[in-house]
């Protein structure tokens, strides 16, 4: 009997090490798409509506998955495409703006304060008190009002209307930066 030894022929160490690399990069961009479009995303703040609570350019984490359980609360911050009305004036980005008024309730803002069913809101997130009148309207069903903080530079609800349920990714949870304000929304 002879010894003879086969040798199977195997991938190098490079081939191996790039074959690997391949496969993290491509398993990384899959479950980032997936988180991405189906549970949480990061965005930034492009105009000063959300003032004081939210400021240029600060950057936040969205939840895109609770309101397929929940449905948005007052005073939420929610993130959502435009609308009908704001697709007819070409608005195509998302829009950020706080829950105001809920389904079927009726609003009114008046002497600087908002009402929701005659009752006043107590809101100390606001830049400023409303120097405009407006209402009162009632929320459609399955739609919100939404209004900026900084409700007198703010190009909000009482402009353009309610905006559907389906139209809403997501709730603001998290602020990550800057650094200095970094904190969970409640």
């Amino acid at each position: 009997m002879s010894n003879i030894h086969h040798q199977q022929s195997s991938p190098s160490k490079n081939e191996n090490i790039l074959l690997e690399t391949v496969k993290t990069i491509g398993l990384s961009l899959v479950l980032a798409f997936g988180v991405r479009t189906f549970v949480a995303e990061a965005r930034y703040i492009p105009s000063g509506s959300m003032e004081p609570t939210l400021q240029i350019n600060d950057r936040l984490i969205i939840d895109k998955v609770s309101y397929d359980f929940i449905s948005p609360q007052r005073g939420e911050i929610v993130v959502f495409n435009p609308t009908k009305t704001l697709l007819s004036e070409n608005y195509h980005e998302a829009f950020i703006k706080r829950v105001i008024g809920l389904p079927e309730e009726t609003v009114k803002i008046k002497n600087g304060l908002v009402y929701i069913n005659g009752s006043p809101l107590k809101e100390n997130y606001l830049e400023a008190k409303p120097d405009y009148q407006w209402g009162p309207v009632i929320v459609p069903k399955n739609s919100y009002l939404v209004l900026g903080d900084n409700r007198n530079n703010s190009y909000d609800s009482h402009y353009w209307g309610f905006v559907p349920h389906n139209k809403i990714i997501g709730r603001a949870i998290v602020r990550f930066y800057p650094l200095n304000r970094i904190g969970f929304f409640n």
